[in-house]
């Protein structure tokens, strides 16, 4: 067995089980955050399991682009910003800004990140960096790079927005919840998860490759059900809660 057949086995089972996890997350919320609950086994502090669960994939993906086969081109640095942009600020600047750290992440759950981040960061920087046909400078000019990348800036600039109206709402210390009306919170429960599937669509249409795609369904399967628990959950949780909010997309859903 080839790399190349491993790597086309592991493409598949990305999105066999996209549609499994997309499936459960309707009926099992992941438990942490606002869903925190016993039964899971160990756990560690937030921050730690954030930097834990999301390092392998910025590392990973750099060793890749380090050693991959493929030319260094202008398009290739241009991948490799726009993922260390997005997951080095994930796992090592976001932890940090976390208020209310005494809540807790289960091990298991960081250990499904962990697998996660590195069979993702492997499929995205071994079809760019290597498998792929290459993708020279003149892909800067190509539509699809291009909408792809305002998409990605987009969604990155909705997710760090709600990030930060989230971090407001409580001092240093506290660990409560209370209800946004900043930002696009006024139209969605959950806009920093319709920020993260906006950028990895924008990543999809830019790379226009299956690994890039995989990863936006995989964004999809896991954050839309979680947009529709955390909606359910602020309309049980606060009696005053916007009627008129929708849980992911404004004014559909």
């Amino acid at each position: 067995m080839t790399e190349h057949d491993i790597f086309n086995g592991l493409l598949l089972a990305a999105f066999g089980l996209a549609a499994v996890v997309f499936v459960v997350l309707f009926f099992i919320a992941a438990p942490y955050g606002r869903h925190a609950r016993r039964g899971w086994g160990p756990s560690l502090g937030s921050r730690l399991a954030w930097v834990v669960m999301e390092a392998p994939s910025p590392l990973l993906f750099g060793f890749l682009f380090l050693t991959g086969s493929n030319p260094v081109t202008a398009a290739s640095v241009a991948f490799l910003i726009l993922w260390e942009g997005h997951y080095l600020h994930r796992a090592f600047v976001y932890p940090f800004s976390l208020r209310g750290s005494a809540q807790r992440m289960p091990v298991s759950v960081v250990g499904m990140g962990i697998v996660f981040n590195l069979m993702n960061a492997y499929l995205n920087g071994r079809w760019l960096f290597h498998f792929s046909a290459g993708y020279g400078s003149g892909w800067l000019h190509d539509p699809r790079f291009i909408g792809g990348a305002v998409l990605f800036v987009a969604g990155y600039l909705i997710n760090r927005r709600a990030d930060l109206a989230l971090r407001a709402l409580r001092r240093e210390g506290e660990t409560g919840y209370r209800i946004s009306g900043s930002f696009l919170h006024r139209l969605v429960s959950s806009p920093n998860y319709l920020g993260e599937i906006v950028i990895w669509t924008g990543w999809a249409v830019a790379t226009w490759s299956l690994p890039g795609l995989a990863f936006a369904v995989w964004t999809v399967a896991n954050l839309a059900p979680r947009a529709r628990t955390n909606h359910r959950w602020y309309r049980a949780t606060f009696p005053d809660y916007p009627p008129e909010r929708k849980a992911l997309l404004p004014g559909i859903w």
